[in-house]
């Protein structure tokens, strides 16, 4: 009862939504529920908030920019999928990159990416410092300290940008982000997702974008 309370607060904030792409959401409840039990994906108590505390607030980024078709975007340390899968789901015609370091997880992600039928997600298993592709823009949600992230992927952005953000990282985290945002040493932005979305949750979440010209 609680995910489909969440779930059509999600549609609500998405009312765009093809039906295969409501299908797709629709469906993530079940397949985390059952990965879950098998693997320790999400903790017992965030798994019965699935929607609000992990997929709306990946999808955060979302209401904060739209990339644009074509765009290639690299989602390091993705854990259980986060933030690219449900980004995935709703920017079809963008292509995501889902890297993580521990090789259960990327199983977990592959195994979701094909019951959704998702045709524009490839994973990997490996370090963020090991990539050599280059990528428009970067997406996490708190993996580690911010300045220590930016470090990780400095080198992983294209010279040419054709969003309406220049290509960078936009970053997921909450709390007083001063320290952190003053160590990284570049421009950056953020943006409050109690702006977004009115649930308790995200009052203290933040989307930081930092951009790499």
């Amino acid at each position: 009862m609680i995910a489909k309370v969440q779930l059509d607060r999600l549609f609500q904030y998405f009312p765009n939504l093809t039906d295969a792409q409501r299908m797709q959401f629709a469906a993530l409840n079940d397949l985390y529920q059952d990965w879950n039990a098998k693997i320790n994906l999400i903790s017992r108590k965030d798994i019965e908030n699935l929607y609000e505390k992990h997929v709306l607030h990946a999808l955060g980024i979302a209401k904060v920019t739209q990339f644009k078709a074509g765009s290639h975007v690299l989602d390091v340390g993705c854990g259980g999928g986060f933030p690219g899968l449900p980004l995935a789901i709703l920017m079809p015609e963008v292509q995501f990159a889902l890297v993580d370091s521990i090789g259960k997880k990327i199983k977990v992600v592959d195994a979701l990416v094909d019951s959704l039928k998702l045709n524009n997600v490839k994973t990997q298993v490996i370090r963020a410092e090991q990539i050599k592709e280059k990528f428009d823009f970067v997406v996490s949600r708190a993996v580690t300290e911010l300045p220590t992230f930016v470090q990780w992927v400095k080198d992983s952005f294209k010279k040419t940008h054709n969003n309406v953000y220049p290509n960078g990282i936009f970053y997921l985290k909450g709390g007083d982000l001063k320290q952190e945002l003053a160590a990284i040493h570049r421009p950056y932005e953020v943006f409050n997702l109690q702006e977004y979305f009115c649930e308790d949750f995200f009052l203290e979440k933040k989307v930081v974008y930092v951009p790499f010209y």
